[in-house]
C-alpha cells in the first residue's frame, strides 16, 4: 500500500492507494479541487461541506449519465449485433439458393447436351 499527500479545498489529506495508484489518486483529487474550486467561484462562500457535498453530488449525477449512456450503447450494440447475425444468415442463405440454382442450371446444361448427341446420333460432332 502506498501514501500519497492530496490537496482538496486548500487542504492536506494523506491517503492509501494500491501501488502503482499514486498518479491516479492525485489526478482524481486535483479533479475534485477544480470541482470544488468551481462551484465556490459559481455559488461564493457556502461552507466547506456544502460545497464538497456539492461536488460529489455533482460527480454522482454525471456518473448516473454515464451509466445511462454506457447502458444505451450497450442495448445499440447488441441490436447491430442481432442485425448483422440476421445479415450473415440471410447471406448464407442466399448463397446456398444460388449454389443449388447454378447446380441444377449445369444439371439441366448436361442433359440437355446428352439429348443432343443422341439426337445427332451417329454425326461425328459431340456437343459438350
Amino acid at each position: 500500500m502506498s501514501q500519497v499527500n492530496v490537496t482538496i479545498n486548500g487542504r492536506q489529506f494523506r491517503m492509501a492507494c494500491e501501488d502503482g495508484q499514486e498518479d491516479h489518486l492525485t489526478n482524481l483529487a486535483r479533479e475534485l479541487d477544480t470541482r470544488i474550486a468551481g462551484l465556490r467561484a459559481k455559488f461564493g462562500e457556502i461552507g466547506d461541506a456544502r460545497l464538497t457535498v456539492m461536488a460529489a453530488i455533482t460527480i454522482a449525477d454525471e456518473l448516473s449519465e454515464m451509466g445511462t449512456r454506457i447502458k444505451r450503447l450497450e442495448d445499440e450494440f447488441a441490436a447491430a449485433q442481432g442485425a448483422q447475425t440476421a445479415v450473415a444468415e440471410r447471406n448464407t442463405a442466399a448463397q446456398a439458393a444460388a449454389a443449388a440454382a447454378l447446380t441444377s442450371a449445369a444439371e439441366r446444361i448436361e442433359s440437355v447436351t446428352k439429348r443432343l448427341n443422341q439426337t445427332i446420333g451417329g454425326s461425328s460432332i459431340a456437343l459438350g
